[in-house]
């Protein structure tokens, strides 16, 4: 039997790794700066962000099967939690967020979200086919 986490784990690399490559590239195509903005720490802390918040929800599958709706819930508060304390500051040095900071951030957050949402979706689905 395959472990649902670590497939996870593989498929949110894999996929906000292209996710970046496309950012980059649509950065490249509009001659906006590639590597500004933290886009490399955005998408990092996001990626661990989301590797994390799933593993935490199968650790505790068990133990809070009846919560993990609301795990789920404080997994995403926990990543705007992170967004003002890591991100936010550095965007609002100039007194503004702009397009480009903005889209560094909310991309791969998105992208996260969804493949989070996505991924335990079918994951919990297949939970309850299995239990009596």
């Amino acid at each position: 039997m395959s472990n649902p986490f670590l497939n996870f784990s593989l498929k949110a690399i894999v996929i906000l790794t292209v996710v970046f490559g496309v950012h980059i590239f649509v950065l490249n195509n509009l001659d906006s700066p590639l590597f500004e903005n933290r886009i490399v720490l955005s998408y990092v802390v996001n990626l661990i962000l989301v590797i994390t918040i799933f593993g935490a929800l199968y650790l505790l599958k068990n133990k809070y099967e009846s919560q993990l709706g609301f795990l789920f819930l404080f997994g995403s508060a926990l990543k705007f939690a992170v967004f003002f304390i890591v991100f936010y500051p550095f965007y609002k040095l100039d007194g503004a967020i702009s397009k480009l900071e903005f889209a560094a951030f909310f991309v791969p957050y998105v992208s996260g979200l969804i493949l989070e949402t996505v991924s335990l979706s079918k994951w919990l689905n297949s939970m309850g086919k299995t239990t009596p």
